[in-house]
């Protein structure tokens, strides 16, 4: 499994790609994101709307929104000129997300987070106030297939249990397909403890895919958030590595007046 390397700081000079520019300040983080699976569902918009904060848009695809189960394993975790801290530069991780966007910036609101560093966990509740659990995990390869296990300290009741794989050839994929909506983001929108609306930017290379299978044996995650999935998720993408940077969050200038919530209308990225 590739869990090895130090972070690929070629990745900063690599900017072309981006829907807009890198933010001007210092990048504060780093992490290198590997094995990961996106397990995606179609869903309607009015099952995502009370599920949002109204200050943020649901991003559409052809008038349908989606919700990801993206289960992967992290290392490299570190602030930037801080040394790697033992308990916290590497652990599974598991998200589940749908896509909003605010102005022109298209990017992903997490209904949970589950990790298995509980000072990761803190420290992500306390600064970021980002919805994050402390889980077991674990995570390992056997012939080419990720076996993969989560389940929640607090609520064992509230996990994932999956096997998954790589299948065909890695592409980058085509701007404006469904593949390139779901996958290339760059920044992530939440609201601070006092309810204000912020942006976090990261930065990483165009995303290597390719599509994937998977055997779910448990999954109650979407669940757990408020939302039902029903079926095998008909959505599947493997990346095998990513290595990313991110940066402060910067609160949102709420008396814009293009900074409204438009629930339910249909954003579809150009196509190419």
């Amino acid at each position: 499994m590739t869990r090895r390397g130090p972070f690929d700081r070629s990745i900063l000079s690599d900017v072309a790609h981006r829907p807009w520019p890198v933010p001007r300040s210092a990048w504060v983080l780093t992490q290198t994101w590997h094995d990961l699976l996106f397990a995606h569902w179609p869903v309607t918009p009015d099952a995502l709307v009370p599920l949002v904060p109204p200050r943020f848009e649901l991003d559409l695809f052809e008038g349908t929104a989606f919700i990801a189960v993206v289960p992967f394993y992290m290392s490299n975790v570190g602030i930037r000129g801080v040394p790697p801290l033992p308990g916290v530069s590497r652990f599974p991780e598991l998200n589940v997300r749908t896509y909003v966007r605010v102005d022109d910036k298209p990017g992903v609101y997490f209904f949970s987070l589950d990790a298995a560093s509980a000072l990761a966990v803190a420290t992500a509740r306390t600064a970021l106030n980002l919805p994050y659990h402390r889980a077991a995990m674990s995570l390992r390869e056997q012939d080419g297939e990720i076996h993969y296990r989560s389940a929640r300290r607090r609520d064992p009741s509230v996990e994932f249990r999956a096997r998954y794989r790589p299948v065909g050839q890695a592409f980058h994929p085509r701007e404006g397909s469904l593949a390139h909506f779901l996958t290339e983001r760059y920044c992530l929108y939440n609201v601070d403890l006092r309810g204000r609306p912020y942006r976090l930017d990261i930065h990483h290379p165009r995303w290597t895919l390719q599509a994937a299978e998977c055997a779910i044996a448990q999954n109650t995650m979407a669940r757990a958030s408020g939302v039902t999935v029903v079926g095998p998720p008909p959505l599947l993408h493997f990346s095998r590595r990513q290595d990313v940077v991110a940066w402060m969050p910067v609160q949102l200038d709420t008396s814009n007046s293009n900074f409204v919530t438009r629930a339910g209308s249909s954003i579809a990225p150009p196509r190419a």
